[in-house]
């Protein structure tokens, strides 16, 4: 290979690599209101969550993200025609049913990250997951209240009486996700993440996911970066 050839193809890797880590801008505490109503999302861009499987509806997934001195904070919207969730409270198995899912795994080197999953009844499952050679298995809060506590939110998006999609905004305080490392994040530090979401209306499960996992949303090998501006 040439040395033009070389630059070249550095140049090409580098530009992937800068497409493949999207940024997350700073902003002043909000409360989710599920509708994205704050001026704060002006500053995130949407991002699509492709289709991962076989094509089953025509439905489109994507999301938000922002960061305080405090937590990150989330927008998700997808379009549907029915909630199908028959799940009615927290810490349920929300993810046999209609559900957005975020992962963030702060430090590519532990094989530990944290798993959040809100449901469009606002149900919510939150875990620390150690995920060791692919065994593994998520461990709920521990003293769940005050500042570790979420704050999430849902709306049903509808167009003359009729659902159109739903949408949830979350709030996750960095206390909720002690003890993993490189939190709370510093301009500059990069996290490796996923946006996911699962749908059963048509009674198959339907996946959409940012990162490009094969099948499951475990892969954290696979997981994009997002870097706090």
């Amino acid at each position: 290979m040439g040395i033009s050839t070389a630059f070249l193809t550095l140049a090409i890797l580098g530009s992937v690599a800068a497409r493949d880590t999207i940024p997350v801008h700073r902003t002043t505490d909000f409360t989710p209101d599920g509708r994205g109503s704050a001026s704060a999302w002006e500053r995130a861009e949407w991002h699509e969550m492709p289709r991962i499987g076989e094509k089953v509806s025509d439905f489109r997934s994507r999301f938000r993200i922002l960061y305080s001195g405090t937590g990150i904070y989330l927008l998700f919207h997808g379009t549907d025609g029915k909630v199908t969730s028959r799940y009615r409270r927290d810490f349920d198995d929300l993810y046999n049913a209609d559900v957005f899912e975020a992962f963030f795994h702060t430090r590519p080197s532990d094989p530990v990250y944290f798993e959040y999953e809100v449901s469009p009844r606002n149900r919510e499952l939150a875990l620390i997951i150690p995920n060791l050679g692919g065994r593994f298995f998520g461990w709920t809060p521990w003293k769940y209240d005050a500042k570790r506590r979420t704050v999430h939110q849902v709306s049903i998006v509808r167009e003359k009486g009729r659902m159109k999609g739903w949408m949830a905004e979350v709030f996750i305080p960095y206390a909720l996700l002690e003890p993993l490392r490189d939190c709370p994040p510093k301009p500059g530090v990069v996290w490796n993440a996923n946006f996911c979401r699962l749908d059963y209306d048509s009674g198959r499960m339907e996946k959409w996911a940012w990162s490009p996992v094969r099948s499951g949303f475990h892969e954290f090998e696979r997981y994009r970066s997002v870097r706090f501006e």
